[in-house]
This record gives structure tokens, C-alpha cells and sequence, in this order.
């Protein structure tokens, strides 16, 4: 009885509620962005191509400065950081949003904002790292799962406001409600479950890890071989995971598809990414992070192949699903992974380093497809390229140790 009444008043869930709630709001907005591309260009005359440009700044720098937001969570506590980050992405939207020329906006998307958007993922998915062992997949599952319900319920929302009201009053409102969101979620951060007299899980016992087993600081994990083959694999894979986000409906476009249709493939990636998180997250627990990683590399080499042989919507839109599917579980694995292979203490600078590296790749990968469709006048070279390089991944997941410590 004592037991059953420490798992129900268990505090780690309030933790993945408030990782979901943040990642929905900081995604929504991210995800929205080409919503309001066309409306921008219309009404103020800026270039397209300079704000992709911006755009591309924006996800390369969050994701760069991840790595130093991974460190102060760990230092400071999820709370400070998240609750800073809500308030430097919303002043950043809101600077785009009231911007009289392109510099501006570049100041609030390209500088301001990216600050603030480092404050969502690493420090959301590296602290709920820490409150779980047993279940750290299924509960990195439903934290993460806010990000893919926001790329599929947020820009028809987004495009809904800017019909309405315009892309300044969309963006501001988008800017302020998710900020509030993110500054409310994040004091029901905890920075670990020993910080409230818990254990990982709501067990009445800490993790054999804390009984004498090693933990590796964040020097020691850089210098071990695994640390490495994660990088690697996950550096590989984000270079390319943006191109079909980017390039697919463009694609569809070619194929002879209208342009309405062809954005619901972008929609069916979001859907593939939601059930790939809440389907691996739990069976990774169960049957473990390196041969579910393997899994995911090796779906989305598939994926990719089986969108460069796309004729129709018939094979474009399962292909799509299949790579959101294999997308979607090898982000929820990250973490995870470097919670089982290096322990608790220093998740967030593990995490954060490993996906500020990888993530700012996935800036680059987009503009260099572009190239490569200029150059060779089709997307299936990008596509085809895509999957080797996911294939590559998937042969490094599959060298990863099959032992690891326990948290």
C-alpha cells in the first residue's frame, strides 16, 4: 500500500507534463514558420530567399547554443533556464513581428529568438532523463510527443490567424500565448527526483547506479568509444532530416501534384513523427535502446529510398509516414541513450553537446540539397544521397555496446 501511494504522488509525471507542454508551444511556432513566409513577402517586399536564410541561422544556432544550455541545466536547474528561454523567445517573435525591415528581423528570429529556443529541448528531454529509469523511454515518449502534435495541429491554426488577422497579429499572438505557456510549465521543473526525497520511477530504492556503479562525467563520456558513435550516427542522420520537411511537398509539386495536396505530405511526416515516439519510446524500454536505434536508422534509410522512387501520392504519402515513424523514434532515443550509457548526473551537457553538434548540421542539409537539385535538375540524387547517409548511421548504431549501466 505504501508503495502504490508513493507511485501515485510520484512527481516525475507533473515533469513530462511540463516537457510536453513546452516543446508543444516552442514547435508550434517553429513549425508554423512557412505559414507566414508568403504573407511576410507580400507585405513588406522582403526577399524569400533572405528568410530562409534567417531561418536557417535560427535553427543552427539553437541547436549550437543547446550545448550551452545543456550545461547550465545541470549547473542551475531546468526551471531558471526554461523560464529565461520563455522569455527571450518570446521578446524574439515579437521583434520579428513589429520588425520595420529585414535587419530587424533578423535581430528578433536570427539572434534574439534562437537564445530562447535552446531552452527547450535539451533541458526538457535531459531532465526527464533524470527522474526515469525503468520507463525513461515512455516518459521521453509523451514529453517529446508535444513537438509532433504541434507540426500537425499548429499551422493550419497559424494559417487560419494570418487569413484572418495577418501575419503580424498571427505571430505576435503565437509569440505571446506560447511564451506564457513555457514560463507557467517551467515552475513545475524539478531539477531530479532526490530533490523532492524521490527515487527514479517513484521507486521506494535508488537505482543500482547510485549504489557504487560508475557515472561518467562529461569528459569522461568524450572520451569513450560510444560517445562517438553516437555523434556520429545522429550527426549523419540530422544533416539530412530536415530535407524532406523542406523539399517534400516541392517534390510532390514535380510529381504533378497541386499545391494544397502537396503540403499534406508534411502533415503525414508530423503524424509518422507522433506515432514513431509514442510507439519506441515503451518498446525501447522493454527491448532495448541500441536495437530499436538500429530499427530507426534502417527504416529511415527505407523511407528515403522509397521516396526517391515516389511516382504518386500512393507511394509518397506511406513513405512520408514511414520516415516521420523512424524520425520521430531516433530523436526520442537520443536522450535515452545517453542516460543508459552515461547515468543521471550529467545528462543535460551530454544530451546538449551531442545534439548541438548534430542539430546545427541539420541547417545545413536543406540549402545543400537545394544545391544538388540545381545541379542535377532532380530530387531523387538528395533523396537517394538522404538514405546512404542513414544507412551509415544505422550501421554505426548497430556497433554500440549491448551493455550499459542501468541510469
Amino acid at each position: 500500500l505504501a508503495l502504490r501511494s508513493m507511485r501515485a504522488s510520484f512527481y516525475g509525471w507533473r515533469v513530462v507534463s511540463a516537457a510536453f507542454a513546452v516543446l508543444f508551444v516552442v514547435y508550434a511556432i517553429q513549425f508554423s514558420f512557412g505559414t507566414f513566409v508568403d504573407d511576410v513577402v507580400a507585405d513588406t517586399g522582403w526577399s524569400e530567399t533572405r528568410l530562409q536564410l534567417i531561418f536557417a541561422i535560427y535553427i543552427f544556432s539553437y541547436s549550437a547554443v543547446s550545448a550551452v544550455t545543456g550545461i547550465f541545466t545541470d549547473r542551475f536547474g531546468p526551471r531558471r533556464v526554461v523560464a529565461t528561454g520563455a522569455v527571450l523567445l518570446t521578446s524574439g517573435y515579437l521583434i520579428w513581428a513589429a520588425a520595420p525591415n529585414l535587419w530587424i528581423a533578423f535581430v528578433g528570429l536570427g539572434v534574439v529568438a534562437p537564445l530562447g529556443m535552446s531552452a527547450s529541448w535539451v533541458p526538457c528531454s535531459a531532465t526527464v532523463v533524470r527522474w526515469f529509469v525503468e520507463r525513461r523511454g515512455l516518459a521521453l515518449a509523451v514529453a517529446t510527443a508535444g513537438g509532433s502534435l504541434a507540426n500537425i495541429v499548429a499551422p493550419p491554426i497559424a494559417a487560419s490567424l494570418v487569413e484572418a488577422y495577418g501575419w503580424r497579429i498571427a505571430l505576435t499572438w503565437f509569440a505571446v500565448t506560447g511564451g506564457a505557456v513555457m514560463l507557467i510549465s517551467s515552475s513545475w521543473f524539478r531539477r531530479d527526483p532526490e530533490s523532492l526525497g524521490q527515487f527514479p520511477d517513484g521507486n521506494s530504492e535508488p537505482p543500482i547506479v547510485l549504489q557504487g556503479q560508475h557515472r561518467l562525467t562529461v569528459s569522461e563520456a568524450f572520451r569513450t568509444r560510444t560517445y562517438w558513435l553516437i555523434l556520429g550516427m545522429y550527426a549523419l542522420s540530422f544533416l539530412v532530416v530536415f530535407v524532406p520537411f523542406v523539399h517534400a511537398s516541392q517534390f510532390a509539386g514535380d510529381l504533378g501534384v497541386s499545391p494544397v495536396t502537396a503540403a499534406t505530405v508534411i502533415s503525414s511526416i508530423g503524424i509518422g513523427g507522433l506515432a514513431g515516439r509514442l510507439l519506441v519510446g515503451p518498446l525501447s524500454d522493454r527491448f532495448g535502446r541500441r536495437r530499436l536505434a538500429v530499427t530507426a536508422f534502417g527504416l529511415e534509410t527505407v523511407a528515403f529510398c522509397a521516396i526517391a522512387s515516389s511516382q504518386g501520392l500512393a507511394m509518397l504519402y506511406p513513405s512520408a509516414i514511414a520516415f516521420g515513424l523512424a524520425y520521430g523514434a531516433g530523436v526520442t532515443l537520443l536522450p535515452a541513450l545517453v542516460g543508459d550509457y552515461f547515468g543521471r548526473e550529467h545528462s543535460g551537457a551530454i544530451v546538449g553537446r551531442i545534439f548541438g553538434t548534430a542539430g546545427a548540421l541539420a541547417a545545413v542539409g536543406p540549402y545543400v540539397a537545394q544545391l544538388l537539385v540545381d545541379a542535377s535538375g532532380s530530387y531523387r540524387v538528395t533523396f537517394l544521397l538522404s538514405a546512404g547517409l542513414n544507412g551509415a548511421a544505422m550501421v554505426m548504431a548497430s556497433r554500440l555496446p549491448r551493455d550499459h549501466n542501468p541510469a
